[in-house]
C-alpha cells in the first residue's frame, strides 16, 4: 500500500479553509468539538441524506481536520486539533502585521493632532499682571 504524500503547508491551508467555506462543514467540525460521533450521529440533524453528510465528511478528512478510526463495529469522526494550530499560526502572523500598522497609524496620526493644536497659553501670575 503506498502512502499519500502530504500536502505542503500552504497546499494544506488552502484545503482547510476551502473545507470549512460550507456552512454544513464548519457545523460539523463545531459539534466534532464536543467529542467523536460516526456520520450516522452527525447526520441527525440535517434533512439530507447520510452519503451527503459522508461526503462532507470525507472533504474535512482531505483537508486533515477530521480522521475516522474503528471501534468494533463503530467508525467514529475524531476532530484533529493541530490543523487549527496550522490555521492559528497563519492567522496570527497576519493579526500581528496589521497591529502593527495600525500602531504607526496611530502615531502617525497623533503627529498630525498635535500640530494642528494651538500652543497651550501659559497663565500669568499676580506678579505679571500687576507690571
Amino acid at each position: 500500500m503506498t502512502s499519500v504524500p502530504k500536502p505542503e503547508p500552504d497546499e494544506r491551508l488552502s484545503l482547510v479553509f476551502s473545507a470549512l467555506a460550507d456552512p454544513t462543514r464548519r457545523d460539523i467540525v463545531a459539534r466534532l468539538t464536543a467529542g467523536d460521533a460516526t456520520v450516522n450521529e452527525l447526520a441527525e440533524p440535517y434533512d439530507v441524506s447520510v452519503q451527503a453528510v459522508s461526503k462532507h465528511i470525507r472533504v474535512l478528512e482531505d483537508a486533515g481536520l477530521v480522521s475516522r478510526s474503528r471501534d468494533a463495529q463503530r467508525r467514529p469522526c475524531h476532530l484533529e486539533a493541530e490543523v487549527f494550530d496550522l490555521m492559528t499560526k497563519w492567522i496570527e502572523r497576519y493579526r500581528r502585521a496589521a497591529e502593527d500598522r495600525y500602531r504607526r497609524l496611530d502615531a502617525v496620526l497623533e503627529r498630525m493632532h498635535a500640530q494642528e493644536r494651538p500652543p497651550a497659553a501659559h497663565p500669568r501670575t499676580t506678579k505679571e499682571e500687576a507690571s
